[in-house]
C-alpha cells in the first residue's frame, strides 16, 4: 500500500550537488514494504576540493545506515534517529554508504524498540538486533550489485514484519496518519482533538515513542510538504507557497527554512 508522505532531500532540489565526488541515488521499495520504507538510498563520497558535503534535512524518518567501506560488520551498521535541524556532513575520506529510510511509525516494529530508546542520535544496529545484525550486514557487504543489496534488505525486513504480530494502532500511529493527511498543517490542539486525547497525553506519547514532540513532527512534515511543491514547481510565487503551508509571517518562514535546510529559500529558486 503506498504511503501518503514522501520526504525529499537536498540532491533532489539542488542538481548542482550531483558531482563525480558526491553521487546520490534513491530506490523505491517493493509494494509490500512501501508502507514501512520511504526509500533505499546510497551516497558515494570523494574528499576533493569543492565538495560541499552531504546536507541532511529533517524528514521525520529513521535511517539504518551501512558503511560499505567498514573494516568489520560490527562497526558497519548503525541507526540514526529523528533529526530536528539540518546537518552538513563534511567529507574527509572516501566513503560509500547504503541507507534504509524508515517511516517513524514503522521503526519500532523493525528495530524491535521505540525510537526514543536511542541513547544518542546514532547507535550500532547490533544494539537493536544483536547477532542477527552482524549476519545481515555480512550479506549486505558481500552483495555484488544494487538489486542484490535491495533483495538482502527486503528479505530481512519482510522476515521481521512477518514474525511480528500486527499490533493495534497506537496513539502516535493514528496521530501521524492525520499529520500526513493534512501535510502537517494543523496545530497540536487540533491534532489532540482529532485523536480525542489531551495535549498533555499526546505530547507524552510522542516523547515516549519517538523522542520528540508532536509540534516538532508537525513542523517537519509541513516543511517537507512545502519542499515537495517547490520540487514540482507547482506554485506561482514563494509568498503564495509559504501562505499555503501556514507560514503567515515571512521572518518565521525564513527562520524555519534556515533551520531545516540551512540555506535561504531563494538560493533554491529564481522565483520571487
Amino acid at each position: 500500500m503506498p504511503h501518503p508522505y514522501h520526504p525529499l532531500h537536498a540532491p533532489h532540489l539542488q542538481p548542482q550537488l550531483h558531482l563525480p565526488s558526491h553521487y546520490f541515488q534513491e530506490f523505491a521499495p517493493s509494494r509490500r514494504l512501501a508502507s514501512h520504507v520511504a526509500a533505499y538510498w546510497t551516497v558515494d563520497f570523494l574528499p576533493v576540493p569543492g565538495n560541499p558535503g552531504h546536507r541532511v534535512i529533517p524528514d521525520g524518518c529513521v535511517d539504518i545506515i551501512v558503511d560499505l567501506f567498514a573494516s568489520s560488520s560490527r562497526q558497519a551498521a548503525y541507526v540514526v534517529g529523528l533529526t530536528t535541524q539540518v546537518e552538513v556532513l563534511q567529507v574527509v575520506k572516501a566513503r560509500s554508504v547504503w541507507g534504509i529510510r524508515l517511516y517513524s511509525e514503522s521503526a519500532r516494529t523493525i528495530l524491535k524498540a521505540p525510537i526514543s530508546t536511542l541513547k544518542t542520535n546514532r547507535m550500532f544496529l547490533e544494539e537493536f538486533w544483536g547477532q542477527e545484525a552482524l549476519d545481515w550486514v555480512e550479506k549486505l557487504l558481500t552483495a555484488q550489485s544494487i538489486p542484490d543489496r535491495i533483495e538482502v534488505v527486503e528479505q530481512q525486513l519482510s522476515q521481521i514484519l512477518a514474525a511480528t504480530e500486527s499490533p493495534a494502532p497506537t496513539l502516535v500511529y493514528q496521530s501521524l496518519q492525520y499529520i500526513y493527511e493534512v501535510k502537517g498543517n494543523l496545530s497540536v490542539t487540533e491534532l489532540a482533538d482529532k485523536v480525542n486525547f489531551s495535549e498533555r497525553h499526546l505530547r507524552r506519547a510522542f516523547e515516549l515513542e519517538l523522542g520528540l514532540s508532536p509540534k516538532e513532527m508537525l513542523g517537519i512534515v509541513r516543511f517537507q510538504s512545502l519542499l515537495g511543491e517547490l520540487y514540482s514547481g507547482d506554485y506561482s510565487s514563494l509568498t503564495d507557497l509559504a501562505l499555503q503551508h501556514g507560514y503567515y509571517d515571512q521572518s518565521h518562514f525564513s527562520s524555519v527554512f534556515k533551520r531545516y535546510y540551512g540555506l535561504p529559500l531563494k538560493q533554491l529558486t529564481k522565483l520571487e
